[in-house]
């Protein structure tokens, strides 16, 4: 890999007195698959909102491609090729699983918002797109009655829509049961095999090992440590502030494989 895809450096978040992010310093390459985790009050979601634009930072920069994301809007982030998901799965529930992806994808046209008559508009591609995230067959059903392990992947379906090269999944495997984990985090590393950028911060350990190449730990606001997950898994500052020896239970038989 060439070059650095998303750099963060000094990034403080202060709320009052209390010192959520306090100088996190952390580089991304292109066509890296990253998790960022951390234990409750950490400063792990602060850190995310503040890389992914809900939040401004009290101080600190985030360069994207050597030009600073902050400050961008949600159209301007997806012009530039940024993507995110969210915790809680957000999808247009009132309209079919194909006009979702229809709609995203006419939002990438330029069209914001995009509350035109969607008709045929994109079909053979937002049918791609519903194939690559297992969801063909529900094609034509409300997104509101699909299970929650399908919104997510119609959440994640309707960020690839825009094509980008750098996705931000805020706890992709969240409220997922153990398969379903499994299947959207081999997703994931098929898509950061493919060239994709991910950065994803995560609680359930066995959607990080095997599918980030490194990870990030947050205690205090503070990058304790970073490596590949067998590393900071034995890390004893890590197991003695955060993960203890539950780690190691996903070294290795625990592993998510590569897809």
């Amino acid at each position: 890999m060439n070059g650095v895809a998303l750099v963060v450096r000094g990034l403080v978040r202060h709320f009052g007195g209390v010192k959520a992010v306090d100088g996190v310093d952390f580089e991304v390459m292109p066509g890296e698959c990253v998790a960022l985790i951390g234990p409750n009050g950490a400063g792990k979601s602060t850190c995310f909102a503040c890389i992914a634009g809900q939040q401004r930072p009290t101080s600190g920069q985030v360069l994207w491609e050597g030009v600073s994301l902050l400050g961008w809007s949600p159209r301007e982030r997806l012009q530039r090729g940024v993507a995110r998901s969210f915790q809680v799965a957000q999808v247009f529930e009132a309209l079919t699983v194909r006009h979702n992806v229809q709609l995203a994808l006419q939002v990438r046209e330029g069209h914001w918002p995009a509350w035109r008559p969607l008709g045929r508009r994109h079909q053979p591609e937002a049918d791609a797109l519903l194939a690559q995230a297992g969801l063909g067959a529900l094609a034509n059903q409300e997104a509101a009655s699909l299970p929650y392990g399908a919104k997510k992947r119609l959440e994640l379906a309707l960020a690839l829509a825009g094509q980008p090269r750098l996705l931000l999944l805020d706890e992709p495997a969240a409220g997922l049961a153990g398969q379903e984990r499994q299947a959207l985090m081999q997703w994931v590393r098929k898509l950061a095999d493919g060239g994709l950028t991910v950065l994803y911060t995560e609680h359930n350990m066995d959607a990080v090992a095997g599918t980030a190449d490194r990870v990030l730990v947050l205690i205090e606001g503070r990058l304790a440590a970073q490596g590949r997950f067998e590393d900071i898994a034995r890390d004893p500052v890590v197991q003695a502030r955060y993960l203890g020896q539950t780690g190691l239970d996903f070294l290795p038989a625990g592993k998510v494989g590569h897809a």
